[in-house]
């Protein structure tokens, strides 16, 4: 049980640090400084990148560890 507590916790972390990084990744493409100075459109927008890419990097982990928990019911 309380390892995969700690497999839960980990991989959620995981995920939601890594869509934060592809957000911010993808602001960066496209021209917008997270860190400006004052709240910007740019500014804000960016922010929201990172914001929507943790939420998603967060779901698509308890989705991949909900289907891999699945795979291992099946016999």
């Amino acid at each position: 049980m309380k390892n995969s507590l700690l497999l839960e916790g980990l991989t959620d972390a995981v995920g939601f640090v890594v869509g934060a990084l592809l957000g911010f990744g993808l602001g960066r493409l496209l021209g917008l400084e997270l860190f400006a100075e004052g709240y910007s459109a740019g500014s804000i927008v960016a922010i929201a990148f990172v914001g929507l890419g943790g939420g998603m990097g967060l779901q698509a982990a308890r989705r991949f560890r909900a289907k891999d928990a699945t795979d291992e019911e099946s016999p």
